[in-house]
Parts: C-alpha cells; structure tokens; sequence
C-alpha cells in the first residue's frame, strides 16, 4: 500500500465513529419515510435486494477476491444476523406502532449486552471506568426517549423490535470472532443476499408484499441503501476489526439523540431540557468507554 493509500485510510479510521453515528442516525428517518408505503418485511426485502445490488458491482469493479471455504457459511450468519434480524425487527416495531423513540431506546441497550458478552465470549477486558460510561450512556438514553413512551405496540412488535437487539448484539459479537479476517467487500454480497433472502421469506408468509412507489418511497429506499447499507455498514465493520466490541457498540447510545436532533430539524419534533441533558450524557458515556483504550489488534 502507497504512502497516500495509508494516510487515506488513516483519515478514514479517525472519522469513522463520527461518521458512523450521523449515518445510522439517517435510518429511524428513512424507514419513517418509507413505512408508510409498504409492508415492513417487504420494504426491507426490497431494500436489501437492490443493497445487493450495489455492494456486488462495488465489489466487481474494485476486484474483491471471492470468498473460499469458512468465510461462505460466517458470511450468511453475519448477514442475517447483522442486517436481516436487526432491520425487519426494527421496521416491524414501527409498523406495529412502536414509537420511533421507544424502538431506539431498546436497540440503545446494545452496549450494555454487547460489553457483557465481548466479556463472557472474546475475553475482551471491560474496566469499572467502561462500566460506568456504559451506564451513564443508557441513563442519557433513556433521557433523550423518555418524552416518546406513549403509543400502542402488540407483542408482535415488541418481539419484534427485542429480535432485533439480539440480532445486532449477537451478529456484532460473531463479526469481531469469525469475520476478522475475511475481506469485507468479498463478504458484503453474501451477507446482503442472505439478509434479503430472510426478510423476503418472512414477507411472503407473513405478508400481501404491498408497495406503493411514491416518489418519498423511492428515495429513502435510495437513501438507505446508499448511506445506510452502503456508507454506515462498511464504516462499522471498519470499526469492528480496528477497535473492542465494546468500544463499537458504544457509539449506538449516541444514536437516538442525533436522530432527535434530525426529527427536530426535518418535523419539527421539540427538543425539551431533559433531551439535551440525555445527549450530554451520551456523549459522556461514550468518552468514558474509549477513554485511553489500547487498540485491539486486528
């Protein structure tokens, strides 16, 4: 690699958490868009499919080697993990009625289900300093959603959206195991095709595949397959084989409040004294939990 390749990527690895979190942030606001145009399990099919898409010409054009042997069947559980569970609970919640909020706040205990498993299973070390930016990070949580609790969700959508958490937590944990050392543009098509594969099953049992392409439609899913399946995921998973699972998963508290501050700006949705005083939080977790971390090797 060419010194100006290494420093690129350098500049990239140092951006990546603050990237990330504005990426991710973007997708409570596609799928609100989105929603209300299509079933939940049909509109993530068809999201992931043109995903798919998009990550195989990518991966074509830069000339990614193809994956051989274990990366085949570590791919297909880290797709259907990572994307298939933790997107179609998510947009199954919301469908259900689940406020946005309260959806957010659930995924929001990752880290703390995340640190206690890299604990258990990776042998990943969390110091009591983690733990209390880990806490302080969910008590911020909570204070940014707390003012969205109301609205009716069936148990459905709360098995939904709790399916959801395991499968971020669970496929986060599994990348950082088994995908280290797999090229992440040989593995992307695999994963996206088999997440595709598992919500479009769920869509033709479970649903009337319903969609009306509007013009609002159509963007987001554009948008979330750009930004969301493209930029945000290849950024995290850059994260993943550069740093502790723990340390990754702890960007996702500041989620919920950069998504408020979006809601704000796009719907006018009012950020009370107690929202700022959760993202404050947040953002304190989160330096607690990579305060003077060593960097995992990779």
């Amino acid at each position: 690699m060419s010194e100006t390749s290494s420093r690129s990527l350098e500049l990239i690895v140092k951006a990546a958490p603050a990237l990330f979190v504005l990426f991710w942030s973007t997708g409570f606001i596609g799928n609100k868009l989105a929603l209300p145009h299509a079933d939940p399990l049909t509109f993530v099919a068809i999201r992931l499919c043109f995903a798919t898409l998009a990550i195989t010409l990518l991966a074509l054009a830069l000339r990614a080697p193809l994956p051989r042997g274990r990366a085949i069947p570590h791919s297909i559980v880290s797709g259907v993990l990572v994307h298939g569970m933790y997107l179609t609970g998510v947009c199954v919640a919301m469908a259900q009625g689940m406020p946005a909020g309260i959806a957010a706040l659930i995924v929001g205990l990752q880290p703390v289900l995340t640190s206690t498993l890299a604990n258990r299973f990776l042998g990943e070390r969390v110091s009591a300093l983690q733990w209390g930016g880990l806490t302080l990070g969910l008590v911020g949580l909570w204070l940014v959603v707390q003012a969205k609790v109301s609205g009716d969700t069936t148990l459905w959508g709360w098995s939904a959206i709790v399916g959801s958490l395991v499968g971020i937590t669970v496929g986060t944990l599994y990348q950082k195991r088994f995908g280290g050392g797999v090229d992440f543009l040989s593995s992307m098509p695999i994963q996206y095709a088999s997440a595709a594969a598992f919500a479009g099953l769920g869509a033709f049992a479970l649903e009337d595949r319903n969609v009306n392409w509007t013009g609002e439609f159509i963007f987001a899913v554009a948008w979330l397959v750009i930004v969301l399946s493209g930029a945000a995921i290849v950024l995290l998973y850059l994260m993943i084989r550069r740093s502790a699972a723990t340390r990754v998963a702890s960007l996702f508290y500041l989620t919920p409040a950069v998504t408020a501050v979006m809601s704000w700006a796009l719907f006018n949705e009012q950020l009370g004294l107690a929202a700022i005083a959760g993202m404050a939080l947040c953002a304190a977790g989160v330096l607690l939990v990579n305060w003077k971390a060593a960097p995992a090797a990779s």
